[in-house]
């Protein structure tokens, strides 16, 4: 049967029942379903996830339920975004898709708003700690005694005693960056985390042959600690052979509880992150 599903952008501590627009996906009309003080922000669906084997189709419909929280927060306040494709269904035909999403609010409306609370005023931010393992490198060559006494031996030495002495410099170098990397680790999480609300630490991701990844983080920021956070990043920034990339604000998806819904099921809800 058509349209038996409800597509939830997020949830919002509204009791509104209102219109934003064909703003959702494909065109959709998104509204609201209001259940106490909270309101689930919908579209009206088949009970069956968005697929589709085009890239750019799926990069637009993720582009586009961003954007109907940013339009849903402007006209509501804060939303609690729901990852892309979240479907709430009836199991059967008993109850109406619209009545679903109202007892789902009404079961989980405790979780939900201590969930609006840990996040009212706060954005979820990227931040990204790098390090240049060559420059890196150089500086261990210079200040480790150890490592540049192996350098005056490999410059005092024959070519085949020299080729020994680079393998023994490159192990112990790449031993003092991986001692020094954990160091920089607790330091740079310690100054971080100082600004935020809450932290998130994410798997590190593969960068380039010039940087290696060294903190991968999701922060939860107060909008007045935002600025600060900024200066101290900067001051990392600065330092020889680091970089940083600070993205945001972003809706905080790593701080809030989803429901985990398919097309084939009764809706279920997950523990809050």
């Amino acid at each position: 049967m058509e349209n038996r599903g409800r597509y939830v952008y997020g949830v919002a501590a509204s009791a509104k029942a209102v219109s934003l627009g064909p703003i959702g996906l494909e065109g959709n009309e998104v509204c609201t379903i209001p259940c106490g003080g909270l309101c689930a922000i919908v579209h009206s669906c088949r009970a069956e996830p968005y697929q589709c084997g085009d890239d750019e189709t799926v990069n637009t419909w993720v582009c586009t339920h961003q954007g109907v929280l940013d339009s849903a927060q402007k006209v509501l306040g804060t939303v609690i975004p729901m990852g892309f494709d979240t479907i709430l269904q009836s199991k059967d035909d008993a109850a109406s898709p619209d009545q679903v999403v109202r007892d789902w609010l009404a079961e989980d409306s405790e979780r939900l708003q201590s969930v609006m609370e840990k996040i009212q005023g706060r954005d979820e931010y990227g931040v990204q700690i790098f390090y240049s393992p060559r420059e890196i490198a150089a500086q261990i060559s210079d200040e480790v005694p150890e490592i540049r006494r192996i350098g005056e031996e490999i410059a005092a030495s024959s070519p085949g005693m020299a080729y020994l002495h680079r393998q023994k410099a490159e192990r112990a170098v790449k031993s003092e960056i991986e001692r020094l990397a954990d160091r920089w680790f607790k330091d740079f999480y310690a100054r971080v985390k100082r600004h935020c609300d809450d932290v998130v630490v994410e798997k590190p991701k593969k960068a380039d042959k010039n940087r290696a990844m060294l903190l991968n983080l999701s922060c939860l920021v107060a909008r007045e600690r935002v600025d600060n956070l900024g200066q101290e990043l900067e001051e990392i920034s600065n330092m020889k052979g680091f970089s940083v990339h600070f993205s945001g604000p972003w809706p905080p998806y790593s701080f809030v509880a989803r429901p985990i819904i398919t097309a084939s099921e009764t809706k279920e809800v997950s523990d809050a992150t």
